[in-house]
């Protein structure tokens, strides 16, 4: 991905084979922060792609899971 996405859109870190959600850039690195609560990882950006529906369907559900169980999002 070239350009960074706007913070808060959900993309795929492929390196990982995980969704996250952007939170911003930092020394080249960008920020994601896991959709269902967990710490944030640094990602190169060449391995980055915007989320499909399917995945932001996904990980809506995996984030409304999460705040049911009253986990700390």
């Amino acid at each position: 991905m070239n350009s960074a996405p706007a913070v808060g859109a959900l993309v795929l870190d492929t390196a990982k084979d995980q969704i996250g959600e952007y939170r911003g850039e930092w020394a080249g690195e960008w920020s994601l922060r896991p959709v269902d609560g967990g710490k944030e990882w640094t990602a190169d950006p060449e391995h980055i792609q915007l989320a499909t529906l399917e995945q932001r369907l996904r990980a809506g559900t995996a984030r409304a899971n999460a705040r049911s169980r009253g986990e700390v999002l």
